[in-house]
């Protein structure tokens, strides 16, 4: 069988070469664009996560619904208090921290100057919203904020602007006209959303500090997490419910309070690229099938050209099952040339597409084992759809009409 294969190929080179480059051709846009899609996926979901894990940042809004005598339209303006109060009755809570934002400060060193949002916080903060310092430094700890200490953690382009190469921690900047030690810089992380400012630019100073410099009794928001994604919506519920006895207004009030609830956000995120890598998928599907469509016509070709020898193997006892997986078992083996060849170029191509300038925006293209799963079992439909056919009308010919032929 196999020697009749080749020796075909051998015979018909030019019609083997066009057949097997249409599947290795639908193999590459199956491969690269669920490959990009992927890399696209893994890029977005890193980025958000520059922002935080399963964070929820609680902002105060304007009440619009009348509540136990008090009309609406009321500001809600956040304090500290507010923090301390839903870290003692809103049990759902594992980590939260309040955060002031103050930006008409400079920072300098020197003759360099910026004006950067100047964070105050606590050192729960750093984990929640993944701020990580560079080694040789550190972030905020209890004892920073409970002695008001002047220290700051930089991030890492507002280090550099300050800096240049020289190490920043140990360091002395001016925040005003107070100086402050610098005790740690940020790593470098990708970030594609925010609230005021990117990490990267901001100062981050304890709270207390920062309540003691500027003299703000107002928050800007407050930043939590829940003990687990699964709860996060009645960590919300318990929120509303614990503040609005304090402000008196409606727990169902859903514009008291805004609420940027990040898992929610990735959530619909992930719906939105498996829409996206479904897509990829079916237009890779399609280049693949007229692939196997051509494969098919060429099989049903073949059989036309080898009626006679079909008529001549019946009459010396081939089975009608022989014939079938003899054509079948072809059909496989140029879908297989095809793969193959495809698989290798798709390789080729995605590891000269990480060389490009565009993995900061839309990532890599990753060949990972779901991409490639869903690539061979298409390989696998195609092969058995467009073999199964052509070796179905071979082995059905009657062995009298084909010896004719």
């Amino acid at each position: 069988m196999f020697r009749e294969f080749f020796a075909d190929i051998r015979t018909q080179k030019l019609r083997t070469t066009l057949t097997v480059l249409g599947i290795a051709w639908g193999t590459v846009a199956v491969v690269v664009l669920l490959a990009f899609g992927v890399g696209l996926e893994r890029q977005t979901k890193k980025r958000f996560h520059g922002l935080g894990d399963r964070i929820v940042v609680l902002f105060g809004g304007r009440t619009t619904k009348p509540f136990a005598g008090f009309p609406n339209g009321r500001g809600i303006q956040l304090t500290e208090a507010d923090a301390t109060l839903l870290r003692q009755e809103v049990g759902e809570i594992a980590q939260l921290s309040p955060e002031y934002i103050s930006r008409n400060t400079k920072v300098r060193r020197g003759v360099k100057a910026a004006n950067p949002a100047v964070t105050g916080i606590l050192p729960e903060y750093g984990d929640m919203r993944n701020i990580i310092p560079q080694p040789g430094g550190r972030f905020l700890n209890d004892q920073d904020v409970a002695d008001r200490r002047r220290v700051a953690v930089l991030g890492d382009e507002l280090a550099t602007l300050l800096f240049g190469d020289t190490p920043a921690v140990g360091e002395q900047i001016l925040l005003g006209d107070t100086p402050f030690t610098v005790i740690g810089v940020m790593k470098p992380k990708l970030q594609n959303s925010s609230y005021q400012q990117r990490d990267k630019d901001r100062i981050f100073i304890p709270a207390s500090t920062h309540y003691a410099l500027f003299g703000r009794r107002f928050l800007n928001n407050i930043v939590y997490r829940a003990k687990s994604s699964e709860i996060t919506k009645v960590a919300e519920q318990h929120v509303y419910e614990t503040l609005g006895r304090k402000y008196r207004f409606d727990p169902k009030d859903e514009d008291a309070l805004g609420v940027w609830d990040t898992s929610e956000w990735e959530t619909r995120f992930g719906a939105m690229f498996v829409a996206f890598n479904a897509f990829f998928g079916i237009v890779g599907t399609f280049t693949l099938l007229v692939g196997g469509i051509g494969v098919a016509n060429i099989m049903y070709i073949v059989v036309r050209e080898r009626t006679r020898e079909i008529g001549i193997r019946r009459a010396c006892g081939a089975t009608r099952r022989d014939i079938l997986v003899q054509f079948f078992v072809e059909t496989c083996l140029i879908v297989g040339m095809g793969a193959i060849c495809g698989l290798l170029l798709s390789v080729g191509l995605v590891r000269a597409m990480e060389g490009l300038p565009i993995k900061e925006f839309v990532g890599s293209p990753v060949i990972s084992p779901v991409v490639l799963a869903a690539t061979l079992a298409l390989l696998a439909i195609v092969a058995f759809v467009a073999g199964l056919f052509p070796a179905r009308k071979a082995s059905q010919l009657d062995p009298i009409e084909a010896l004719r032929t």
